[in-house]
This record gives structure tokens, C-alpha cells and sequence, in this order.
């Protein structure tokens, strides 16, 4: 079974640490974006990703403003987003969730506790 992680970051260190931990999930590949218009790119291409995982403070288009367009997208309205933040307020989690975000994660980010989350929304 291949499966498909878009990794949006704007921190390459960051991306690199998710693609890490992701790489853990067997048959697990990642396709990477530094903002939320790369994203869109990447999503505008052939390979529909079986999840999402995105920062919020990123140059050009922030996470929310992604979340927000992908789940405006009937193609992609299934597709579990993780948001993955510093933002560790209540009303930055409540705000991410409303928008269309199926978990909320804040940094730093423990690899284990990632992959759970990515297994369980993938329900491997």
C-alpha cells in the first residue's frame, strides 16, 4: 500500500523532521511545499494526497487560509489535515478545527506522538 503525506512548512529543518517521522510509516511517501501556495500546486497535480499536514505562520499563504481552500475543494474535502503550530492557544486550535482541520499538534512535536495521529486518521 503507498500512501502520500503533503508536508507544508516554511522552516526546511521543521519539513525535514516531519518527513523523517513520516518515512516511519511503512509505505508512506512525502511530498513537500515551503507555503500554502506550493501546496495548492502540489495539489493542483496528478497525485491526490492521503493526508495533509501544515505550520499556520508561513509567508504568502498561511495554514488556515490552506485549510480553508482545500476543504472549499469537493476533490480534496475528505482528506485529513493536520495542522502543526507553535500556536498552542485554545482559540487557535478551536479556529483551526472550524475551518476544516481533523487534528491540531503543537510544537515541538514529538515523532511518535505524529505518527499515532497520522495512523489514526488514516486508520492504519
Amino acid at each position: 500500500m503507498s500512501l502520500t503525506a503533503l508536508v507544508v512548512e516554511d522552516s526546511p529543518t521543521m519539513r525535514q523532521l516531519l518527513v523523517y517521522a513520516l518515512k516511519r510509516i511503512p509505505g508512506m511517501a512525502a511530498v513537500e511545499a515551503s507555503d500554502g501556495v506550493e501546496a495548492l500546486r502540489a495539489l493542483a497535480g496528478d497525485d491526490k494526497p492521503d493526508i495533509i499536514l501544515t505550520d499556520i505562520n508561513m509567508p504568502i499563504m498561511d495554514g488556515l487560509k490552506l485549510v480553508q481552500r482545500v476543504r472549499s475543494d469537493d476533490a480534496f474535502a475528505k482528506v485529513p489535515i493536520i495542522v502543526i503550530t507553535t500556536e498552542g492557544g485554545a482559540e487557535d486550535r478551536a479556529r483551526a478545527l472550524s475551518l476544516g482541520a481533523n487534528a491540531y499538534i503543537t510544537k515541538p512535536i514529538k515523532a511518535p506522538q505524529l505518527i499515532k495521529q497520522v495512523k489514526e486518521l488514516l486508520e492504519l
